[in-house]
């Protein structure tokens, strides 16, 4: 236990001090834009970022994951901050905690499992793909120079760490380009140019909502939506960390320390957050392995706006934008070309489809929902063929009889035509599965006993047996 705990902590002690300076670095213009996004101010975002990302360092359940303010949870909150306001944002937050700590002690990562590979690798396109776009207003037709930097931003985070193991390229890229930006006096969009930063430290606060059943009302449809989709998105970018990492991680502890984060955050004037797959992608890019890459980041960003508030305004967007597009290119799944030509039509069908929905909606969990109900009902459509063959007496049923495939089992036995008095319905090969299935059997044994031709079920297995006689008492011979 305790050798873990070191290892987490103090296993890449370099490495993690690093990474978690350059994620500080880029937390800050996206903090601050999804607090335009939520339409707070944008020291809501940053506080969140800070708060969460210290917290979730010692109580989450994998290390060297980034969690803070993000898009996704940013865009549910629009509306309520429209017509309520901040105090009831921060009370939905803390709800948003309560609900997560919830979820995490009722185990609902295993819900993970249910996700299929196809989802998976829409959500991650989805996300590389969201993120670029995120990026294309502050570089698309500003200025030449702008171009400039995101270029030399991008051929220096991808030739620099061939020549330099020591310090992570985006690092490099950001103070380097920073001081140029700064000695060449050139006119480039700035950090400052997205908003004011308040060089002040959170204090403890507790909303100022009245403490009523009408304010849960109001929040508590926010705060699931919250939960939801922040546990969604963290469970899913654990995920990706773990292959990229080829590690393991503890996804229940990973829902408790989320919604514990957001708890307290919520009592400091942050907004929600969870997981950021951009961020810690940037992290463990950089070097970033274990818990304390997490606490730094967080430490170092608090440290940017206290300390060097005034030069970190300074930062020209077109550096952070080159970095995020990296960050972009490095999520989106470029073996998925090879898949959608590989894997079997349905699935395919389904990670476009992903794709698409998120993208469309700027919605995560709706890309997600909607790809696992289409990977159900193809897998219905698929599992639903039932065949049956004659031979003497006996019918032999193969495949697996539920709501799906009773049609075309009543519809074999309403067209055959039988000479025997006396025949079997054998499902050695078959399995019942609802009582769809029990009802469609017992259509077919009365229909027949009407002609006065006398059924005997066999081959039941233990579990067909048992949805039988639960839901109508009937037993049979084996």
């Amino acid at each position: 236990m305790m050798q873990s705990i070191k290892q987490q902590w103090f296993g890449n002690v370099r490495g993690d001090i690093l990474s978690g300076i350059v994620v500080a670095l880029a937390l800050i213009p996206e903090a601050i834009a999804f607090s335009i996004i939520a339409g707070v101010d944008p020291m809501v975002g940053l506080y969140a970022s800070f708060c969460i990302a210290v917290i979730i360092a010692f109580v989450g359940g994998r290390p060297g994951m980034i969690s803070a303010a993000t898009g996704a949870m940013a865009l549910l909150m629009v509306p309520l901050v429209k017509d309520h306001g901040l105090d009831y944002l921060l009370a939905a937050t803390i709800l948003t905690g309560i609900i997560q700590i919830l979820f995490g002690v009722f185990k609902v990562a295993k819900v993970m499992k249910f996700i299929p590979n196809a989802v998976m690798i829409g959500f991650v396109n989805s996300l590389a793909i969201l993120i670029f776009l995120a990026q294309v207003p502050h570089f698309i037709g500003i200025s030449t120079m702008t171009y400039v930097f995101v270029a030399v931003t991008l051929l220096l985070v991808y030739t620099l760490p061939r020549f330099i193991k020591v310090l992570p390229a985006p690092l490099i890229a950001i103070v380097g380009l920073t001081a140029v930006a700064l000695f060449s006096g050139v006119e480039l969009k700035t950090i400052g140019d997205l908003g004011n930063i308040t060089q002040t430290l959170p204090s403890f606060l507790i909303p100022n909502v009245p403490f009523t059943f009408e304010t849960l009302q109001i929040i508590l449809p926010y705060s699931i939506a919250l939960a939801i989709v922040g546990l969604l998105e963290s469970l899913l970018t654990s995920q990706i960390v773990d292959d990229m990492t080829a590690t393991e991680s503890d996804k229940n502890k990973e829902a408790r320390g989320q919604g514990i984060a957001n708890f307290i955050n919520g009592f400091f004037g942050g907004m929600a957050g969870c997981a950021m797959i951009g961020q810690s992608v940037i992290n463990v890019k950089s070097g970033g392995r274990g818990r304390l890459s997490t606490l730094v980041a967080g430490l170092f960003l608090i440290f940017l706006i206290i300390v060097l508030g005034d030069l970190v305004v300074k930062i020209p967007m077109p550096v952070l934008v080159g970095i995020m597009i990296m960050v972009s290119i490095g999520t989106f799944d470029w073996n998925s070309f090879k898949y959608l030509i590989k894997a079997p039509r349905t699935d395919a069908f389904v990670m476009l489809a992903t794709v698409i929905i998120v993208v469309y909606t700027h919605d995560l969990s709706k890309g997600v929902i909607a790809g696992v109900i289409l990977s159900a009902i193809f897998f219905v459509v698929k599992i639903s063929t039932l065949k049956i063959t004659k031979q003497d007496y006996r019918y032999i049923v193969d495949g697996q009889l539920f709501f799906a495939s009773t049609d075309a089992f009543i519809d074999y036995f309403k067209k055959e035509e039988m000479q025997e008095k006396n025949i079997q319905i054998d499902f050695s090969n078959s399995r019942i599965w609802d009582d769809s299935g029990v009802g469609a059997l017992l259509k077919v044994k009365g229909m027949l006993s009407e002609n006065g031709i006398k059924v005997e079920v066999v081959g039941l297995d233990a579990s067909s047996q048992k949805v039988i006689t639960q839901l109508d008492g009937m037993t049979s011979s084996h």
